[in-house]
């Protein structure tokens, strides 16, 4: 099939696609790269279409297919660990973890901004000592100081909190 002919043919497959991948369970966002993708392998296959009795049927085929596949690693993504941790608890378990959240944010938020940044940098970005002493611009020895701190300043909120 030449170029011309193929472009002739395109928006009724991609419509065709489209139908086909909402009716197969397919959102609209999905249907739509599906239907992409079956365009995409037509266009590669263009030269072999007139060997075949019905290209529409070949792109219900396709875009079954396609839908399958999308289906089936959608259903084999893992699950977080939050949310499992948010599956098995009870609503009174779930409150308290948003409280227990919400505080240690406005305890972050309060400790001294180079501390706070520190603090991110090592536990958030993983960054090693070395690297955030050679980004901020101070000793090595003052990244520990300072994070020693920082943690030091929340161990004692939460010890406070806790009334330990």
């Amino acid at each position: 099939m030449d170029k011309g002919a193929f472009e002739q043919q395109a928006r009724t497959w991609h419509q065709k696609s489209l139908s086909v991948g909402r009716s197969s369970g397919a959102g609209n966002e999905e249907a739509e790269d599906i239907a992409q993708d079956v365009m995409l392998h037509l266009w590669q296959m263009r030269d072999e279409l007139d060997n075949y009795q019905s290209v529409e049927a070949l792109v219900t085929l396709m875009t079954r297919h396609l839908v399958r596949n999308h289906q089936r690693r959608r259903s084999m993504e893992p699950l977080n660990a939050e949310s499992v941790i948010l599956l098995t608890l009870s609503p009174q378990e779930l409150l308290e973890t948003k409280e227990n959240e919400e505080w240690l944010t406005r305890k972050l938020e309060q400790l001294p901004t180079t501390q706070r940044t520190l603090l991110y940098m090592r536990q958030v970005e993983r960054r090693s000592h070395e690297e955030i002493a050679s980004l901020l611009g101070i000793e090595i020895t003052s990244v520990s100081t300072l994070l020693a701190r920082a943690r030091r300043s929340l161990l004692e909120d939460i010890k406070r909190r806790n009334k330990i």
